[in-house]
């Protein structure tokens, strides 16, 4: 199984594949979370990277899109959940073109929708917490822009694939209503 979670940033997508990944024995490949490890390690992608997500703005097409291609070639014969990608209509079309290359698709695109203070109140929080650089009250301000502007059309893009998913409420609750639909 191929999944698709998407949504703006704190809606919960990476707290959601977690635990679809479980559930459904999916690798989890969260685009954030390969672009982190990729500035640890001090790539030149990463380097370039990093300039842009401490900004609150998003890496370029065209970094993502061949590293995401490297990574589902690599993990082809897996059921797997993409947490944080596509992100852009550009990135979209680049994905369909690498999984019809693999002559595989997505079987799910799911939507997670938030009302923005909820969303902007869960970031200052987990920023609190984790004290991620890329948490802070004006970055967080910014991506929500970012996303309305860049990655809310991806909602109309997978109009006909597309499931909403309400992300208000617990986290169980959130995770119900995705199984609701996924079984």
């Amino acid at each position: 199984m191929k999944l698709l979670i998407m949504g703006p940033p704190g809606a919960g997508k990476g707290t959601q594949a977690k635990i679809l990944s479980s559930k459904f024995n999916l690798i989890h490949l969260s685009t954030g979370d390969i672009l982190r490890s990729e500035i640890s390690k001090g790539s030149s992608t990463g380097i370039e990277a990093q300039s842009y997500m401490n900004a609150g703005n998003l890496v370029p097409d065209k970094v993502l899109l061949a590293m995401m291609e490297t990574t589902l070639e690599n993990f082809k014969e897996n059921g797997l959940i993409l947490d944080g990608f596509p992100r852009t209509i550009p990135q979209a079309e680049g994905l369909s073109a690498i999984f019809e290359s693999l002559n595989q698709k997505i079987d799910y695109v799911i939507n997670i929708y938030v009302n923005e203070d909820v969303l902007i109140n869960r970031l200052v929080e987990r920023a609190e917490k984790s004290g991620r650089a890329d948490d802070t009250k004006e970055v967080i301000v910014n991506r929500q822009k970012v996303y309305q502007e860049l990655t809310a059309p991806l909602i109309k893009f997978y109009n006909n694939e597309i499931i909403n998913i309400d992300g208000d409420g617990s986290i169980k609750k959130v995770t119900s209503r995705i199984f609701n639909i996924i079984k």
